[in-house]
């Protein structure tokens, strides 16, 4: 894939609750994604906006999360050939954590960055390169979504109710309008959505 060298779009990705939570109560507790993040939708989701990105932004929880668990995918006996493929590109590519407490990065071609994440994003952003895709990280999306800056927004609705917990979107938003780029069905009642900023 050649990399976009006039604007490189900010890309962010999350699960939801049907009630509109991105974690329970227990943040710890991530059993209510795990039998709908190992379908095909999932993967296939996952694969659409990991193939154009060049740099994968986390925070460092997720970071410590999902850089201690994908690099194991590689080459592992009956790994998921898409699982393998995100593994490696996550290994590979260019990764910025944003973190007040880390002074330097545990992993390979990775910028630890303590500073405000728009400010951060706006100069990656004018830097050349392809999407830059953002992990699942809710700080890290919520301070862009309140700075207008997401381009593109992927969400995975999963069927069931958290109860409590914090929520992706808050109250005072800039106000924004979006387009539909693709809504898909997925096992267990599952749905996949990409929305596209219009500006």
């Amino acid at each position: 894939m050649t990399p976009q060298t006039d604007r490189r779009r900010v890309v962010t990705n999350i699960a939801l609750s049907l009630d509109g939570h991105y974690s329970g109560l227990d943040p710890q507790d991530m059993g209510w994604v795990m039998p709908y993040a190992v379908t095909d939708v999932a993967r296939d989701h996952l694969t659409s906006l990991w193939e154009p990105a060049t740099t994968a932004v986390m925070g460092r929880v997720n970071a410590e999360g999902f850089l201690g668990f994908w690099p194991t995918v590689i080459g592992a006996a009956g790994a998921d050939p898409r699982d393998e493929a995100f593994a490696k590109w996550l290994v590979e590519t260019d990764k910025v954590v944003f973190s007040s407490t880390l002074r330097e990065a545990p992993w390979e071609r990775t910028a630890i960055v303590d500073r405000p994440t728009a400010e951060a994003i706006a100069e990656l952003k004018a830097t050349e390169g392809g999407d830059i895709f953002v992990l699942s990280s809710a700080s890290v999306i919520k301070a862009l979504l309140a700075a207008d800056m997401v381009d593109r927004l992927a969400l995975t609705l999963f069927p069931v109710f958290l109860g409590g917990g914090p929520r992706l979107f808050d109250d005072g938003l800039p106000t924004a309008k979006w387009t539909l780029v693709s809504e898909t069905p997925g096992e267990h009642g599952m749905l996949s959505l990409v929305y596209d900023h219009i500006r």
